[in-house]
């Protein structure tokens, strides 16, 4: 495994984040204890989840099989890079009107102890806000967070899905606290959605965010979408996205090909040849799918292979404004 630094802290993580979304819902509990234990003896140290993932009535039960897992002993726990998220609803702790998606000083303090007792620690390394909420103040939400720094519950502070500007702001109010502020942004980017290079990409550069790529195969699209395996599953508007890509999927299969790389670690690996890139996240549902996703941090891919990439998925142009008014 390789490793680099997260954002600009000085901990280092794997190159590749394992994602833990399928764990609990098309990932059984054991398979899951697979997949992790293969996962560090891979050296693969950072893993990612969320509080409501498990969905609807059953948000936790993700983070509670990670909690078993831990408790299973091994420095299972010491070894791990721990993510998880804060934002959303969480039937367990009815929180009334408060309940609905969003952030404050109240839920992420009442979100992070469950988050804590469901994951059985006492403290997580990246805290993210899993979405933006535009109607919390940057004083209400970096004071609360400074809090559980304080405390020793989280150790840095990350983003999800936040735009170009959301992070400046962030960053700025942060300084003027003579806070550390966001470390990471976790954003949705492959190469079917390049639009994260105008703005988002280049503003976690500038402020010394390390990105991680959530989604970076497209909900599998990228992962050999043209032939899905034996019980693959795949909803009907994926299956009319696929034909509507078929041409641009077609060339990308036969350049992967050429490589003798699987389309789906050809989509890994260029998502890791962005300079703002920390990792990608890959989410295996079994361990087989895991194991095909180590090479992933072996393939170099050269200048001339970038660019028959470019030219089969076009990006935006390059950062804003050059893409368009230059």
């Amino acid at each position: 495994m390789k490793y680099t630094y997260l954002g600009r802290t000085g901990l280092k993580v794997s190159k590749l984040c394992l994602g833990t979304m399928n764990f609990g819902v098309d990932t059984d509990e054991q398979e899951a204890f697979r997949i992790m234990d293969a996962a560090l003896d891979a050296g693969i140290n950072f893993f990612d989840t969320a509080n409501i993932y498990g969905w609807g009535e059953n948000a936790g039960r993700t983070e509670e099989i990670i909690g078993r897992w831990f408790s299973q002993g091994g420095k299972r726990r010491e070894r791990t890079v721990l993510a998880t998220k804060v934002y959303g609803e969480m039937p367990v702790h009815d929180d009334g009107p408060n309940s609905p998606g969003g952030l404050s000083s109240y839920k992420i303090r009442r979100h992070l102890e469950g988050s804590l007792k469901r994951l059985q620690t006492d403290h997580i390394e990246l805290y993210q806000m899993h979405h933006i909420d535009l109607n919390a103040t940057w004083d209400e939400l970096w004071e609360a967070f400074e809090v559980q720094v304080f405390q020793g519950k989280i150790g840095y502070v990350g983003s999800s899905n936040f735009a170009g500007w959301h992070i400046a702001k962030a960053q700025e109010a942060a300084k003027a606290r003579h806070f550390l502020g966001l470390v990471t942004e976790q954003h949705k980017y492959s190469l079917l959605n390049r639009l994260p290079e105008l703005e988002v990409l280049p503003a976690a550069q500038d402020y010394g965010l390390g990105v991680i790529a959530w989604s970076p195969l497209d909900g599998g699209i990228l992962g050999g979408g043209l032939n899905p395996k034996p019980g693959s599953k795949r909803t009907a508007g994926q299956a009319q996205r696929v034909e509507k890509l078929r041409p641009k999927l077609e060339a990308f299969s036969r350049l992967c090909k050429e490589l003798g790389e699987t389309e789906a670690n050809v989509a890994l690996a260029w998502t890791l040849a962005h300079p703002a890139m920390t990792a990608p996240i890959i989410g295996p549902r079994t361990l087989e799918q895991f194991k095909e996703s180590l090479r992933v941090v072996d393939i170099v891919l050269n200048d001339e292979i970038l660019k028959k990439l470019d030219e089969i998925f076009p990006g935006p142009g390059g950062p804003a404004p050059q893409a368009y008014a230059w």
